[in-house]
């Protein structure tokens, strides 16, 4: 019996249950009732040091005659952004035997594994596809940093003064809610010191890493082309508005300047 498989990753939160639901209690469980954990690749242990959340999901399945085997997909998610998978094969010998946990770092090698037992394989797909896998591991725009980072984004969209009413809408708002890393970078400008009246236009990105692997971004216009060279923060959706932005503001205080000057 195969499963289709869908990611929802659980956040690294505290629970009065008995089950794991950080990513270290998840994978130190598994390591310790697995009799072959010390198989697994040092890189492979490495990259699992800076798991952020993870996903159990039954991958397939056979039980006859007293016999069962049972294939366990866990997937986690790095701070980099990419995903690691590692397959648990739980199985009995001779009806009633205690389990057996053996844990794999490919699928190919889970399925080796699985072909050496006293069971059937698993059928073919009958007609349908079966999502199995999931995609190549992206390469990360960011290097994230584990924050509350969804109360970063929520204190960034309260200070927003946009005064086109160009505001990010409801559907980003939700989307940032699964927020839980972030990295602020520079895209333009110098940085803006509070108070200061000289002429001053900075860009900066706010990318946010989401619960499910995927990555958003809110960019943020810092400037001082107001009337009374008052400190203003805007915030846009799309790295295009926020640049339209700024070309907005730099024209209304060319224009002020101008109509100031003939005065």
């Amino acid at each position: 019996m195969s499963v289709p498989y869908d990611t929802a990753y659980e956040p690294s939160e505290p629970s009065e249950s008995p089950e794991p639901h950080s990513p270290e209690e998840h994978l130190e469980r598994l390591l310790g009732r697995a009799l072959n954990s010390f198989d697994l690749p040092d890189e492979v242990m490495g990259r699992l040091g800076s798991a952020l959340a993870h996903n159990s999901t039954l991958h397939s399945a056979h039980h006859s005659s007293g016999l069962h085997r049972e294939t366990y997909r866990h997937t986690w998610l790095l701070a980099d952004a990419s995903v690691l998978t590692l397959w648990e094969l739980v199985h009995n010998t001779a009806p009633g035997a205690a389990p057996t946990h053996e844990v794999y770092a490919d699928e190919e090698e889970a399925g080796v594994a699985t072909s050496r037992l006293p069971l059937p394989p698993d059928p073919p797909p009958c007609g349908r596809p079966v999502l199995l896998d999931l995609p190549p591991d992206p390469e990360p725009r960011h290097a994230y940093v584990p924050d509350d980072s969804a109360d970063h984004a929520r204190r960034l969209l309260r200070r927003a003064e946009n005064p086109d009413g160009d505001h990010p809408g409801p559907q980003v708002v939700r989307l940032l809610r699964a927020a839980f890393a972030h990295q602020i970078t520079q895209a333009f400008g110098r940085p803006c010191l509070t108070g200061e009246l000289r002429m001053c236009f900075s860009l900066y990105e706010h990318a946010f890493l989401l619960f499910d692997g995927g990555e958003t971004s809110l960019w943020e216009v810092e400037h001082t082309l107001t009337p009374d060279g008052r400190h203003v923060c805007e915030v846009y959706d799309t790295e295009e508005a926020a640049r339209a932005a700024m070309e907005r503001r730099a024209q209304e205080w060319t224009r002020s300047r101008g109509t100031r000057t003939q005065g």
